[in-house]
C-alpha cells in the first residue's frame, strides 16, 4: 500500500534506524488540527503525535509504533512553505517533487505572484512547473500562445502545460510531468486548482465553487491541505488558494531563481556590491543595455528585501522563543529550590 504513496528504497533506507521496534512508516495524507490522517501499511488513522516531534505537515513521512502514536519523522527530501499573514512560518506540504503554479487563463497573469512562487520553489527543493488552466475559456489559439509567450517573458527557463478540464485537452501532459511522482499545486482561489484535482484523480474529491464573474475571483473551496492517490500512478497534494504568498527564505534562494543578475554580478567592481548606487556595478549596466529585463531586476530587488527582512523576522522569533525557554527554566529552578 505504501508504495502507492511514493514509499521506495529512499525512504526504507531512512527508516532502517527505526526497523527494530514495533514501528511501522506512515505518510501523512490530511494534517487535521486534533490528529493527522496517516497512511500505513494497514490503512488510514487519525493519530496522535508525541511533542518532541516538532511541526509536521502533508507528505510527512513519520513513524508511527504501535500503530498508535507518530514518535519521529524522516528526514525531509524538500519542504514547501510560506510567511503567513501573522509572519510566522507556515508549513504546506513535504517531500514533494514537483510544483505546480496554477494560473487561470481567465484572469490576468500577475508576474510578482510568478516570481514570488517560484522562489518559494526552489527553497523548498523541488521542480516548478506552471500549469495555465480553463484554456477553453481562450478564444483562439493565438491567446494561449501569447499567455504562455508571457510567462517565458517573466522566467524563460519555466515549463508550462496550459489544459482545459473541460475539454480533457493537456491532462495527459500533466500527467506525464507526475510520472509517478509526488505533485503539489498552489495557486490562488479561483485559479481552477479544485476542478483540476477531480480531473486528475478521477472523481470528485475535492469541492469546486464558481468565480465572481466582475472580478474572477473565487471562495476557498479546498479548506485543508491534502494527499490525493493518482489512478495511473503519483501522488497529488492539494492546498487552498492563496490570496497572499509571503516569502520565508534567504536572499540566496532568491538569487538562485535570477541566474542572469548572479552572472553580470561577478564582473561587478565591489565585491559586495548591492548594485544600488556603487561605481562599477555591471548589473546596473546590463539592465541599462537590454541584457537583463527591467521587470526581472525589479522583482529581484523586492524579493530580495523581503527575504533579508523575513530572515530577521526568523532571528527574532527565534530568540523570543529562546527567552521564554530560558525564562521558564528560570522559574522551574527557584520552584525546586523553594520546594527544597
Amino acid at each position: 500500500m505504501l508504495d502507492a504513496y511514493g514509499w521506495d528504497d529512499h525512504w526504507s533506507t531512512l527508516f532502517a534506524r527505526f526497523a527494530d521496534g514495533d514501528t511501522q512508516p506512515g505518510r501523512i495524507v490530511r494534517h487535521d488540527r486534533a490528529a493527522p490522517l496517516v497512511a500505513t501499511s494497514t490503512g488510514l488513522a487519525h493519530l496522535p503525535v508525541r511533542r518532541n516531534v516538532g511541526a509536521l505537515t502533508v507528505g510527512d513521512w513519520v513513524v508511527v509504533e504501535g500503530g498508535e502514536v507518530i514518535i519521529d519523522r524522516l528526514e525531509r527530501t524538500s519542504l514547501l512553505r510560506r510567511r503567513d499573514p501573522g509572519a510566522d512560518e507556515q508549513l504546506l506540504a513535504a517531500n514533494v517533487d514537483v510544483v505546480a503554479m496554477v494560473f487561470g487563463a481567465d484572469r490576468p497573469l500577475k508576474a510578482g505572484r510568478l516570481f514570488r512562487t517560484r522562489t518559494q520553489i526552489w527553497d523548498a527543493g523541488a521542480v516548478p512547473l506552471v500549469v495555465i488552466t480553463k484554456t477553453d475559456l481562450v478564444e483562439d489559439d493565438g491567446g494561449l500562445d501569447t499567455l504562455i509567450g508571457r510567462v517565458h517573458e517573466i522566467d524563460p527557463l519555466l515549463d508550462v502545460v496550459a489544459v482545459s478540464c473541460v475539454t480533457g485537452a493537456g491532462l495527459d501532459d500533466l500527467r506525464r510531468h507526475v510520472g509517478g511522482r509526488t505533485l503539489a499545486l498552489v495557486g490562488e482561489s479561483g485559479a481552477g486548482k479544485s476542478t483540476l484535482v477531480n480531473a486528475l484523480v478521477g472523481g470528485d474529491v475535492a469541492a469546486v465553487s464558481a468565480v465572481r464573474a466582475t472580478d474572477h475571483r473565487g471562495r476557498h473551496t479546498t479548506t485543508s491541505r491534502e494527499l490525493h492517490l493518482l489512478p495511473d500512478g503519483g501522488v497529488l497534494v492539494d492546498t487552498p488558494g492563496l490570496r497572499e504568498v509571503g516569502l520565508w527564505t534567504d536572499e540566496l534562494s532568491v538569487d538562485s531563481v535570477f541566474p542572469e543578475i548572479e552572472e553580470h554580478a561577478a564582473a561587478c567592481h565591489y565585491r559586495d556590491c548591492t548594485h544600488g548606487s556603487e561605481p562599477g556595478c555591471a548589473v546596473r549596466a546590463a539592465v541599462a543595455a537590454g541584457e537583463v529585463s527591467p521587470e526581472r531586476f525589479a522583482a529581484w530587488e523586492s524579493l530580495r528585501q523581503e527575504a533579508a527582512a523575513a530572515a530577521l523576522r526568523a532571528d527574532e522569533h527565534g530568540r523570543r522563543a529562546a527567552e521564554r525557554r530560558f525564562g521558564r527554566a528560570v522559574k522551574n529552578y527557584k520552584r525546586f529550590k523553594n520546594d527544597g
